[in-house]
């Protein structure tokens, strides 16, 4: 008899140990979704709900292959927008529960709604299927996607008869290009490599991307770097005698919202262009820290010329210090005035 009633008392505490564990699992799940709309700034503490913190005999956080006791946001460890982390926790029974969370990290200048003005159009191909679009001297460069129909064009502002087109082989789906020196770079989807052309257009060597880089999406430069999305919320700049080699890398949001899907991008007068998959906005970047300063909503422009599907804004260009947008199979280039 005896035997029996130790026995349902240590079994009514492991009971109540597990339920306890689940119920400070369950606060810190419940905290940090709570968290995620305002989210924090680099330099705030990460607040953790009291139950934890009495029940805890110490706390980590786990990021990738990195992990810290440090609750603060630290710019070494987080980045701008999402951070998927894990909490480890030390109970002072010398346990450790995990929990796994989404810690949300957001600029901390407000981004400017920019309004524009339409002061011209030209015609567009409508069967360019648009990846990369870069204006030189009333030249338009463009690289144009799907397996099949991929290319690198070029043709005179306000026209559609390509002066010169190059086609890329059958399992290509070209990406972003930019012009760089008396070079051309261009980015392909999947297939994790690149090209480098001459100023004639004539194929000089091909790259491969780096490990970290997933796809290839959009591509500009600032002078120094080349600088590429891969459909995710990071910026990459690349070494340009060197494509395979990364030098830093910054990842976007404003001062309300994370972003991924980076897509087609431009560099112009210090700040990083760039449009979001399938959402009719520019993003106006600081290329230091990756904070949205400005947001050009282009949602009008955008009807006139998408019917919805695949046919989405994707393609900036500078005339000026006027900006020229475009999308996959429109009929119109816009020149826009920025105010």
């Amino acid at each position: 008899m005896k035997k029996i009633f130790l026995a349902s008392a240590f079994a009514l505490l492991v009971l109540v140990g597990c339920n306890k564990d689940k119920d400070i699992l369950n606060s810190l799940n419940d905290y940090n979704l709570s968290q995620q709309n305002s989210g924090y700034h680099f330099g705030d503490k990460i607040e953790i709900p009291q139950d934890v913190l009495d029940y805890a005999e110490a706390i980590t956080i786990s990021f990738g292959d990195k992990e810290s006791t440090d609750l603060n946001i630290d710019p070494k460890f987080f980045t701008l927008g999402e951070n998927d982390v894990t909490f480890n926790i030390k109970t002072k029974g010398g346990e450790v529960l995990q929990q796994d969370a989404t810690i949300n990290v957001f600029a901390k200048a407000k981004a400017v709604p920019l309004s524009y003005e339409v002061v011209n159009q030209y015609p567009h191909s409508a069967d360019n299927f648009t990846e990369g679009f870069e204006v030189h001297d009333n030249t338009v460069y463009e690289s144009i996607g799907l397996e099949g129909k991929s290319k690198l064009m070029k043709y005179t502002l306000g026209t559609t008869k390509p002066l010169q087109e190059v086609a890329q082989p059958t399992n290509i789906f070209s990406e972003g290009i930019t012009l760089f020196g008396n070079k051309i770079y261009q980015l392909t989807y999947k297939t994790k490599k690149g090209f480098i052309y001459d100023s004639n257009m004539k194929l000089e060597k091909e790259f491969e991307y780096p490990n970290i880089i997933g796809e290839g999406w959009g591509m500009t430069n600032d002078g120094k770097n080349l600088i590429v999305s891969d459909g995710t919320k990071n910026i990459y700049f690349l070494n340009p005698e060197n494509p395979s080699e990364v030098v830093r890398y910054i990842s976007v949001a404003s001062d309300k919202e994370g972003y991924d899907q980076i897509n087609e991008l431009e560099y112009h007068n210090g700040f990083i262009y760039s449009n979001v998959w399938h959402k009719p906005i520019i993003l106006k970047i600081n290329p230091a820290n990756g904070e949205v300063t400005g947001i050009i909503d282009l949602t009008n422009i955008v009807k006139q010329s998408s019917g919805g599907g695949e046919d989405v804004l994707n393609g900036i260009a500078f005339k000026g210090d006027n900006m020229l947008v475009t999308g996959k199979n429109w009929s119109r280039i816009y020149e826009i005035s920025i105010k």
